[in-house]
């Protein structure tokens, strides 16, 4: 059964629900054995550039302009900030996008971030790192952005100013304040193993609750949950969950990166191979960027696949079975893939951890 209201966790498995506006305004209580919260997140707001939801707005306003901005501001070089700024980059606008810190997509395998970089500016884009926002000010017609870096005080002109700088639990008006919910320092539900928060019979799953915040990922969380209460064996591997930026061309990978590994001291080989050098991306006349597959030098396991190109986020499920398939990269080599496909790129970046590249 669906109802619509907002919804208010109470002691004793009860959710106060308030009815929408326009509807009978009293509240009512709803009792459950297990009851899941699943708020999500909402945008992160900044001090410096109040939203207005006309000029200056969040990701979900960028998505509402109703003509192409000639101008436009971006405030966050992070997946949510590249992935507007490449769309209204493609439509027409000059993208102005500033990032406080110095390093670009670090979460990112810095040969795949680099690449990216390289390409984006290539683009049009124009990305400032270490770029910090200080003010804005609203005028007739334009906002003027202040920013500072190494090399000291600057200010922009920009039509719209989109602000993307991450997101963060949304729990506003989630719980009373006697039901005792622990969330910690940064706001997020805390949860155990099973997903069940402090409080007996109450789950918590997404964004809500951290990690990744993907929307396939809370998706599993709800499955691995709903297992759990049916008595199953509910499971999510968090080791080997995709993640994606829809830029063009995409970004893609799982895993770990060649510089995580390193820090942690595992002994890994890579290949890499582009897709220049890929029949179907050359007909597609799409062929920037390059498959990145690392293995471990010992058990040549897959440790992590890094992509940059067409279809990246396509590509990326094959090598998500892989790696949960314990494979290697040697099984990735001798398993025969379809030509003329973008596929093949994978097929050639595994033979190329041990050298056997062959269409290059």
């Amino acid at each position: 059964e669906q109802i619509h209201g907002s919804g208010s966790l109470l002691g004793g498995k009860k959710v106060r629900v308030t009815a929408l506006k326009g509807s009978d305004a009293s509240a009512t209580e709803l009792e459950a054995e297990h009851i899941i919260i699943a708020t999500g997140s909402e945008p992160i707001t900044l001090p410096q550039a109040s939203i207005d939801g006309s000029s200056i707005v969040d990701s979900t306003g960028a998505l509402e302009f109703e003509t192409v901005p000639r101008n436009l501001g971006v405030i966050g070089a992070g997946v949510i900030g590249l992935e507007l700024g490449s769309v209204w980059n493609r439509l027409g606008s000059k993208v102005i996008i500033l990032e406080a810190l110095s390093e670009f997509l670090p979460a990112v395998d810095r040969d795949i971030a680099k690449d990216a970089l390289q390409v984006f500016k290539k683009q049009g884009l124009d990305i400032r790192l270490g770029s910090k926002l200080t003010h804005t000010q609203l005028g007739d017609q334009t906002i003027r952005v202040d920013y500072e870096d190494a090399k000291g005080k600057h200010s922009v002109e920009v039509d719209k100013l989109i602000i993307a700088v991450g997101r963060r639990p949304y729990t506003k008006g989630l719980t009373t304040y006697d039901t005792g919910l622990k969330l910690d320092e940064r706001g997020f539900v805390q949860i155990d193993e099973h997903w069940q928060t402090n409080l007996e019979g109450v789950y918590a799953i997404g964004d809500v609750v951290g990690g990744p915040m993907l929307a396939h990922k809370g998706s599993e969380e709800g499955i691995a949950v709903a297992e759990h209460l049916a008595g199953q064996a509910g499971h999510v591997n968090y080791d080997t969950i995709p993640w994606i930026v829809y830029t063009w061309p995409e970004i893609a990978w799982v895993g770990r990166t060649e510089q995580q590994l390193k820090a942690e001291g595992t002994a890994c080989r890579t290949g890499i191979f582009p897709f220049m050098a890929i029949g179907r991306a050359r007909a597609a006349g799409e062929t920037t960027g390059r498959v990145k597959i690392i293995g471990d030098a010992k058990t040549d396991r897959i440790l992590g696949v890094h992509i940059l190109g067409p279809q990246a986020s396509e590509l990326i499920a094959e090598a998500v079975t892989a790696m949960e398939c314990d494979a290697s990269t040697e099984d990735l080599a001798r398993t025969v893939h379809a030509h003329p496909t973008l596929s093949e790129a994978m097929h050639e970046a595994a033979l190329a951890v041990d050298n056997r590249a062959i269409h290059i």
